[in-house]
């Protein structure tokens, strides 16, 4: 099984700021509402594995897989049979950023999983670039 969701918000921030925010894994609990501690060993570059919790108290560890620095990260979790896979983008527009979040999950279960996985999406997106928004200004 296979669930797909992807979300796309604007912003007046630059891609610099939006990118200062997702490469600081130390933030992600101030923008992210499912997300309560993460640490990562090392630096953020394709490879690195790190681990958080979740405000669930879910805890998991991750991987980057991808990491094209100012411009695209995806980060994979794998927990047993299921995999989520997080693709993250921010591209330059006239006005500043556009940032897109897509999400993959395989294996059991993934349709069940998929909608508790990304129902923060938007909360968190939008707390994003408003923390970028405010970084900028």
């Amino acid at each position: 099984m296979t669930f797909e969701h992807e979300h796309t918000v604007t912003t007046t921030a630059s891609p610099a700021d939006v990118w200062a925010l997702w490469s600081d894994v130390g933030s992600w609990h101030c923008w992210d509402p499912a997300v309560q501690q993460v640490a990562l060993e090392g630096h953020f570059a394709e490879g690195a594995a790190g681990s958080m919790v979740l405000t669930s108290g879910v805890s998991a560890t991750f991987v980057l897989e991808i990491v094209e620095p100012g411009k695209r990260y995806l980060d994979r979790v794998t927990m047993g049979d299921l995999v989520i896979s997080v693709d993250h983008e921010v591209r330059a527009t006239d006005d500043g950023a556009e940032v897109t979040v897509w999400t993959i999950i395989e294996g059991p279960a993934a349709d069940e999983v998929g909608p508790m996985v990304t129902e923060d999406a938007p909360r968190a997106l939008a707390a994003l670039v408003e923390m970028a928004e405010r970084k900028s200004a």
